[in-house]
């Protein structure tokens, strides 16, 4: 064992769960990259105004739980805490909205970063894949992006998740909403703490998880009765458009998501077999980001997906997905001349696209077939000197058992033909 450890509240991924992750994430990203949807890569770490201003000086994210740091030049870096202002700024640096071609449809991968208290399905490091349509207020954006994240969880086999979906109205008329939910909230029994939140972001109140606040707010004013007839008109498009599509969804009055960009649509998507960290993924509509950040308008749209949460949703149902194959074959070599004879083979088979791997290290046939078990193979090579004498090599059904010799020269057709 090293004297080192992973930090405390991170993880490694390790074979063969690492699989798993990995297959969660093509699972969510395939509907993306046949949407329409272009990959983008952001660095791990960004300047704290971006933060700041994108995500909010009053959330907690940035009062407590990013990870900042001084460069030697000086800089203040923070290690990203999400998606969503990275993948707008870097879309503003490289112009991508001049192109003409709006909404900017994008989709992203990567590793996230927050301080908090470790718990299971929280993490201070984890991973994400999340998508954004940047440049074109269209409720059909917003359907479409909740769409695909259903879409997703259901390829993975998920059944037992729940949409919410609220609206956050707009500039017009959120501002009515906040100033009668202030009143609302000055009146109550409050911490000093929710009390500096009213002030700055009475909204955020609403998603106060503690039982005793959540009882004080059963006759807060609802936002539904405050919307502009544009935003309700907006709301009632984005719920048709997703009844149309069969896809079923709560509407969650209270549902205000921890960040303060998002406007109009807001939804958030939870399962029930993950305890107090029921959500697993959630987004919205963020019009006024790109101004926030210094970037012209460009009403926008996104959500992130969390991978570690999505994992454990599946355990809770159960599901093991239907891997595929990390080797395809393994060789097996007895002898001197038959480990040149098959490392000739496996590069040959490799180039032909049959992933395949080797018994390193001269073992014997029991301690190799041991390896072949272990590696997954579907298949098993095995020559010695008389199968080389006969210019054959043993190809073994690692599922079946079965074994039959299979002329050197056709050994990589043999396999293409049995693995298809």
């Amino acid at each position: 064992m090293s004297t080192f450890q992973a930090p405390k509240g991170t993880y490694d991924l390790t074979p063969p769960r690492s699989a798993t992750f990995l297959a969660v994430r093509e699972a969510i990203a395939a509907p993306l990259r046949d949407s329409g949807y272009g990959y983008i890569e952001t660095p791990g770490f960004e300047n704290v105004e971006l933060f700041a201003r994108g995500v909010g000086e009053s959330t907690d994210i940035v009062t407590k739980e990013m990870y900042t740091l001084t460069t030697k030049g000086g800089d203040q870096l923070a290690l990203r805490p999400e998606g969503t202002a990275s993948v707008l700024r870097a879309a503003l640096e490289a112009n991508l909205h001049k192109a003409g071609n709006l909404p900017v449809k994008l989709w992203y991968s990567g590793s996230y970063y927050r301080y908090e208290r470790p718990q299971a399905g929280r993490y201070r490091h984890f991973s994400q894949v999340g998508a954004e349509a940047i440049g074109t207020e269209d409720p059909v954006l917003d359907a479409e992006l909740i769409i695909l994240a259903d879409q997703a969880y259901r390829s993975l086999g998920l059944r037992q998740f729940r949409i919410l979906l609220n609206s956050l109205g707009d500039k017009e008329c959120r501002p009515v909403y906040r100033e009668a939910l202030q009143t609302f909230l000055r009146d109550l029994d409050l911490d000093e703490e929710t009390r500096r939140r009213i002030e700055i972001n009475p909204l955020r109140v609403l998603d106060d998880k503690r039982a005793d606040v959540q009882k004080q707010l059963t006759d807060a004013p609802k936002l539904r009765d405050y919307l502009c007839d544009a935003c309700k008109a907006y709301h009632e498009e984005v719920r048709a458009l997703l009844t149309a599509a069969g896809v079923v969804y709560e509407d969650d009055e209270k549902l205000v998501r921890g960040l303060d960009y998002y406007t109009r649509t807001t939804f958030e998507f939870v399962h029930d077999g993950l305890g107090s960290q029921s959500a697993v993924g959630g987004g919205g509509r963020y019009d006024g980001l790109s101004e926030m950040i210094g970037g012209p308008e460009l009403p926008s749209v996104g959500w992130a997906l969390g991978v570690d949460r999505t994992v454990l949703a599946l355990e809770a149902e159960g599901i093991e997905l239907d891997l595929p194959y990390a080797t395809s074959v393994y060789a097996v070599p007895l002898g001197e001349e038959a480990r040149r004879v098959l490392f000739g083979v496996v590069t040959g088979l490799r180039r032909a696209g049959i992933a395949a791997d080797f018994a390193f290290g001269g073992r014997g046939l029991k301690g190799a077939m041991k390896s072949a078990n272990r590696s997954g193979a579907r298949y098993a090579l095995v020559a010695g000197e008389r199968d080389l004498a006969e210019g054959v090599v043993q190809l073994k059904d690692m599922e079946s058992g079965e074994q039959s010799a299979v002329p050197l020269t056709e050994v990589a057709a043999e396999l293409a033909k049995r693995l298809g």
